[in-house]
């Protein structure tokens, strides 16, 4: 293995860059065109373009994939997370196209990956599990079906892919049908497919996991536990580990548990087994994450190991006889994910640039970030900026560490999650000290968190397009820096701006619908002239991978401004009017 492609974008890129560069190897990175001038494409030895603006023509085309492969004389491919490293579709065409595919093997994926088979499989070794549907369902009645017969709370799930995508939680049969079209648009936009299976949802859950590392021939390596409780939209903003609280008992059976599910399948790779807590203690078996996972730094910090390596070294054909059979945790870490949201507004993603990022330092402190200063990011796709990493040799100084490095970080030109991680360290649920007053579970933020709603961004909405010229261009995979002069541009540099004709940053008029954040207009639930009434859903915009529902502010007739489905609008901007 000399030169690999990494088929992903963002902070996991640079990490796998990183990682190629400290393990002797090359990188490729590809990307998209709102990419085009993003962090791992500066960083990487090579990169190549995709020629396209969303996920599915870009980081979801595996043919693209694998022509860039060829094309840059790649000899290994590392899928990152997300995207498409879950798809055993896609590690078989790499290893067809004669290239190392760094992961678990296809058969691995097909098994575990799929989390209808994930669930026979642990019921096949003993682990814990609530009830669900045997196999993907195949339509709103068979999810009706089981919740007749278990009852509400139930979760809608993806079968593919995860990162709480295409993740639904339906609680009354009224909502249930539009739950069930929300869950499938949004697994096969964020996975290209869109089955989805059935369980009985448990209230008030934490939600731990353990890390594992296989060999592909039996050995199964546990490096210990995380806890990924501190969720929004069912997907995880802030994870420590080892996982906090837990007993000996509850310790042991994760431990057993990964490891048998592991060996029922010889898996190979690093790999993620998560699993639900009860209130009442009670495990119950969850799915299984078959790639590097976004937290994977706290399980490094905390064990001293190098997850990308050891993929590296076992896509080479390595073993893992210098690791015990379980890792033993030295010292606490926190991951808090810095995306580019707003938490006084409903958490709803922001897409634009990053005018200023400081980042924090001193001992313990570890960055992972995507995006630079003066980078952008996309509406197109996640919204994570950085990940900020805090050790310490007790929870408790950890958490200390993770108060001063917060207070540290600043970031210009889009709303983050800083101050809400500033404000979550303070509150006594999170900070505990005892395993009683250590209240936090997956539903916390909506159900428990009394302050949330008064959290409020310092900085003001970013309305109005944005002029930007590009300064790079790519030459044989190899970026180059151009100057020209501003004339040389003329009317193409006065063509940059707002190309829907309708701007964002007008004053407000009584019965616009303006778009709550930068995204693209997946499509209208109402017509032109319809009659709406306040409250009524009119619109699905789509941002991060992510379905926002805009219903209507007043009742009256609809009148839609942006016609296009499939068009990008900006935050602010006017998409419709009721009068």
């Amino acid at each position: 293995m000399k030169r690999v492609l990494i088929a992903n974008r963002g902070e996991i890129a640079v990490r796998i860059i990183r990682a190629c560069a400290a393990y002797g190897l090359e990188s490729v990175a590809v990307y998209a065109d709102p990419d085009a001038e993003a962090l791992h494409v500066q960083l990487a030895d090579r990169a190549y373009a995709l020629e396209g603006t969303t996920a599915l023509e870009t980081y979801l085309d595996v043919d693209k994939i694998l022509q860039v492969a060829a094309q840059s004389g790649a000899d290994a491919v590392h899928p990152g997370y997300g995207f498409l490293s879950e798809r055993a579709d896609f590690a078989s065409a790499v290893e067809r196209a004669g290239l190392l595919w760094i992961g678990p093997t296809p058969e691995n994926i097909a098994l575990l990956g799929d989390k209808v088979e994930a669930r026979r499989i642990a019921a096949q070794v003993g682990a814990p599990l609530v009830p669900g549907t045997p196999d993907p369902v195949e339509g709103v009645e068979q999810v009706k079906a089981f919740a007749d017969q278990y009852g509400y709370p139930i979760a809608i799930k993806a079968a593919f892919g995860g990162g709480g995508r295409g993740l639904k939680v339906v609680r009354d049969h009224q909502e249930l049908a539009r739950r069930y079209e929300s869950a499938v648009s949004e697994a096969r936009s964020a996975f290209g497919r869109g089955e989805c299976y059935v369980e009985r949802f448990v209230e008030r859950p934490r939600h731990v996991e353990a890390q594992i590392i296989g060999d592909g021939r039996g050995r199964i390596v546990v490096a210990g536990t995380r806890d990924c409780s501190v969720q929004r939209r069912h997907q995880k903003i802030v994870e420590e580990a080892p996982a906090p609280f837990l007993t000996k008992s509850q310790r042991d059976a994760i431990v057993a548990a990964s490891i048998a599910i592991g060996q029922a399948v010889e898996y190979r790779g690093v790999g993620t087994m998560e699993f639900m807590l009860g209130q009442d203690g009670e495990l119950s078996f969850l799915e299984v994450n078959t790639r590097i996972q976004v937290e994977h730094p706290i399980t490094e910090r905390t064990t001293g190991l190098d997850l990308v390596a050891l993929q590296f070294r076992i896509a080479e054909g390595g073993n893992l006889n210098d690791l015990p059979d379980v890792v033993p945790a030295d010292g606490h870490a926190f991951e808090f994910r810095l995306t580019a949201e707003d938490p006084g507004r409903g958490f709803l993603p922001q897409a634009g640039q990053i005018t200023r990022f400081d980042t924090p330092g001193g001992p313990g402190v570890r960055v992972e970030a995507g995006v630079a200063s003066g980078g952008k990011v996309p509406a197109q796709f996640d919204s994570m900026v950085a990940k900020i990493i805090c050790w310490g040799q007790t929870r408790e100084e950890a958490l200390a560490r993770s108060r001063q490095a917060l207070k540290e970080t600043r970031v210009e030109g889009l709303p983050t999650l800083i101050g809400f991680h500033r404000r979550l360290l303070e509150d006594p649920a999170f900070a505990a000290t005892g395993a009683h007053d250590f209240t936090i579970h997956t539903g916390w933020l909506e159900s428990d968190c009394d302050w949330l709603d008064q959290l409020k961004q310092s900085l003001p909405r970013q309305i109005g397009a944005t002029r930007v010229l590009r300064q790079f261009l790519e030459v044989d995979g190899r970026w180059i820096r151009l100057g020209l002069p501003a004339e040389l541009l003329g009317q193409q540099a006065a063509g940059f701006g707002d190309a829907s004709g309708t701007g964002g940053s007008e004053e407000p008029a009584e019965g616009d619908i303006r778009a709550p954040m930068t995204g693209i207009l997946s499509r209208w639930l109402a017509n032109d002239d319809d009659q709406v009434t306040a409250g009524d859903p009119i619109a699905i915009l789509e941002a991060m991978k992510m379905e926002t529902r805009i219903v209507a502010g007043r009742s009256g007739v609809l009148t839609r401004l942006v016609a296009k489905e499939g068009a990008t609008v900006r935050d602010g901007q006017v998409i419709g009017r009721i009068d």
